[in-house]
Parts: C-alpha cells; sequence; structure tokens
C-alpha cells in the first residue's frame, strides 16, 4: 500500500544513515527499504520517483540514494502553473511579494552595515542608468538584484526559499509592470520607480526599521499610481 509523501520521507530519513566522508543521508538498497517499509518494489520506485522530481533523492548509478533539501525549482514550477492556470492571480502574487518584503526591509535595517547599504545603491545606481538608456531588460534585472540583496541581508532561508519560489513569476509581473510605467512617463531620466529605491537604502543606512517599512511602503505606492492600480 503506498504511503503518502510525508510518511514516507519520515520513514526514509529513520531508515538512512550517515555517511561519514560526505555527511550526506544514504539510503539502503530498494530491496531492503521495500522488506523494512511493507512496500512492493514496483510500489516504492514509483513513489521515489516522485520524490526525486521533487527534488528531495538523488540517486546515482553505482554511487548509491541520498535524502536531500531540495532547491526552489519545484516551487517555481508550482507557481508558474498556478498563474498559467488561473488559479493564482498576477495581483496575488504581487500582494505576496509586498508582503513578505515589508518584513524583511525591517529585519534588513536592523542588520544593515555600510557595505551592505553601498551594494543596494550600487543596484539602484545600475536601475537608474539602464532605464535612462532605454534597457528594460538591464533595468528588471537590477531590481530583482536590488530585492533580492535585501533577503541575502537578512539570510532567513525560508524567506530565501520563498522569494525564489516566486522569482520567475514575480520577474515577468514586475517586468510588465515597468513598461505600464514608462508608457506614461514623458522622460526616463528622472524616473521616480527607481529613484525611490534610494529612499530606503537611505533608510537602512540609519538603520531605522520603522523608516524602511515606510519607505518600502511608499515604494509600492508609488509603483500602483504609476500603473494605476487601486
Amino acid at each position: 500500500m503506498a504511503k503518502d509523501l510525508a510518511s514516507l520521507v519520515d520513514s526514509l530519513i529513520s531508515e538512512a544513515s550517515n555517511e561519514e566522508s560526505t555527511g550526506r543521508l544514504r539510503l539502503p538498497t530498494e530491496r531492503a527499504l521495500g522488506a523494512s517499509l511493507d512496500l512492493s518494489r514496483g510500489m516504492l520506485r514509483e513513489q521515489l520517483a516522485t520524490l526525486e522530481l521533487l527534488g528531495f533523492l538523488d540517486r546515482t548509478q553505482g554511487r548509491g540514494t541520498y535524502l536531500e533539501a531540495p532547491d526552489s525549482g519545484f516551487i517555481q514550477l508550482y507557481f508558474r502553473l498556478a498563474l498559467r492556470l488561473g488559479h493564482i492571480g498576477a495581483e496575488q502574487f504581487t500582494q505576496a511579494r509586498e508582503m513578505l518584503e515589508m518584513a524583511v526591509v525591517e529585519q534588513a535595517a536592523m542588520l544593515a552595515t555600510k557595505a551592505d547599504v553601498a551594494t543596494l545603491r550600487s543596484h539602484v545606481d545600475r536601475m537608474v542608468e539602464s532605464t535612462s538608456r532605454g534597457d528594460v531588460d538591464k533595468a528588471i534585472a537590477a531590481d530583482y538584484d536590488f530585492h533580492r540583496s535585501l533577503f541575502e541581508l537578512v539570510n532567513n532561508p525560508i524567506f530565501n526559499f520563498l522569494h525564489d519560489g516566486l522569482r520567475d513569476v514575480l520577474r515577468d509581473v514586475v517586468g510588465d509592470r515597468r513598461r505600464q510605467a514608462l508608457a506614461v512617463v514623458e522622460s526616463t531620466k528622472d524616473f521616480i520607480t527607481d529613484r525611490v529605491h534610494y529612499e530606503i537604502t537611505d533608510a537602512l543606512a540609519t538603520n531605522d526599521p520603522e523608516a524602511a517599512r515606510h519607505a518600502m511602503h511608499r515604494h509600492f505606492d508609488v509603483w500602483r499610481t504609476m500603473t494605476d492600480k487601486p
């Protein structure tokens, strides 16, 4: 009888042995696992294949099978499919991003060093320069680097995982909103949606969480105003 995947992972962890040379959790052979877990070999292979697809297993011929913590690839796929199938809308992604970043920027303000602030300013400089040259793709990349740097500064693996999971969809959403905003301005030399990022870096430079939250809130308000989003 098949196990649900969460129960199966728990069982696999209890059956795994710590490999001294690598520190990785190595699983017994399929035959041994099937006997221990009371699963047919076919059922076990099917469930192990699913776990491998999700990134929880690393199977290499001649080396063995290891338990792994998955990267964000499978959650990226989930969000992209959910968006394409209409189960989650662009506005919901935007709302989730805003809520997450409001929390992250407060924590970043308490941790930011002069070097961190300098790195963030360099991303804004690239953003402004790219927009002024009409290079939307590079401006989007710099925008992403700025916000990713905030998450790296806080260095919470859960926040990082969520941010990476949302990455591809958010790049598309942010790219669309940037193009909408550019369509309504007369000149990109003083594009406020770029320059408002300087207000965030200024708040981080003072290590003031409340000011950082206010600056991030203004950042999102500017985007909504520019793109006529309520």
